[in-house]
């Protein structure tokens, strides 16, 4: 299982991709789109897994966490939004690392759905990764959260436990 995991982290494409992204966000004073919070998310999600009885393989959580927002140079460079890309720049890496294509397309799903709130409170992978984005910002934390464009409906306040 975690080898999947760790050919996807060292995939050239994906540390390009995690690179081109530093680079565009660096000096940036708000929320990153690093492997930090790739790993909150992934970390966030696998807590809800086992506290919701879900059974949904570690893999799938971790390979849809890594990737949700790998795509966010694309936004960046060419105003595709970032889901879009991320969906798109995926399947060639999840494959690349042995993930079946019925597991390829359920991860897709999730990185697209990321932002979708009607997939919230969903009992699947989609509404795990939508709710563990959130989670893991920590504007509750932030130095910047007066500046930030964010409403504060959608801001994360609280520590969830």
């Amino acid at each position: 299982m975690n080898h999947r995991i760790n050919k996807l982290l060292n995939h050239p494409k994906y540390v390009e991709y995690l690179n081109k992204i530093s680079n565009h966000e660096a000096g940036r004073l708000f929320c990153t789109h690093d492997l930090t919070h790739f790993l909150d998310t992934a970390r966030i999600a696998y807590i809800l897994n086992l506290e919701n009885n879900l059974n949904i393989p570690k893999d799938l959580i971790y390979g849809a966490a890594l990737l949700h927002d790998i795509g966010k140079w694309q936004q960046y460079e060419n105003g595709i939004s970032h889901e879009v890309a991320s969906g798109t720049l995926c399947v060639e890496l999840l494959c690349d690392a042995g993930y079946k294509s019925k597991e390829v397309d359920l991860i897709k799903s999730a990185i697209l759905s990321h932002r979708n709130p009607s997939v919230e409170g969903t009992k699947d992978l989609l509404g795990i990764i939508y709710v563990a984005d959130k989670l893991s910002r920590k504007c509750y934390n932030c130095k910047m959260t007066n500046q930030c464009d964010w409403s504060d409906e959608k801001k994360n306040f609280n520590i969830s436990y």
